[in-house]
């Protein structure tokens, strides 16, 4: 597995532990702890979106160019290196779109936590008034 790959699917657990981690039920004070800390890291994480694009194209000009392996003239050898590559190549779009999904979750999550606690704090004020 490429350094590449091998990166992403780091990315992606890390993610997904923080996406659970979100959703997990905890008070209030962790919770809001939490929400800011992860929006904090939001930012400089949005460069893995273009790195998945750019690995989800270059995975489409790989597929568009790679050597069919179909006829009755490959060995089976071939046959089986072509079908290796082709599961590799699944694989990996499908680590992509879950890199992307992953962290648009994430930051869809800090935003509607955000909007809760400003509509908390409006109800609040009105209380007060």
């Amino acid at each position: 597995m490429a350094l590449q790959w091998v990166i992403l699917a780091y990315v992606v657990a890390a993610e997904a532990a923080v996406a659970l981690l979100l959703t997990l039920p905890a008070p209030k004070v962790v919770k809001n702890r939490i929400v800011a800390l992860v929006s904090l890291l939001l930012q400089p994480a949005t460069g893995i979106v273009p790195f998945a694009v750019f690995q989800l194209l270059d995975i489409y000009w790989k597929n568009e160019h790679r050597l069919m392996c179909t006829s009755d003239v490959c060995t089976a050898a071939e046959r089986d290196r072509y079908e290796k590559s082709i599961f590799k190549a699944q694989r990996n779009v499908i680590l992509c779109v879950s890199a992307c999904l992953l962290y648009w979750s994430v930051f869809r999550i800090c935003k509607y936590h955000k909007e809760i606690q400003e509509m908390e704090e409006v109800e609040k004020r009105r209380k007060n008034m």
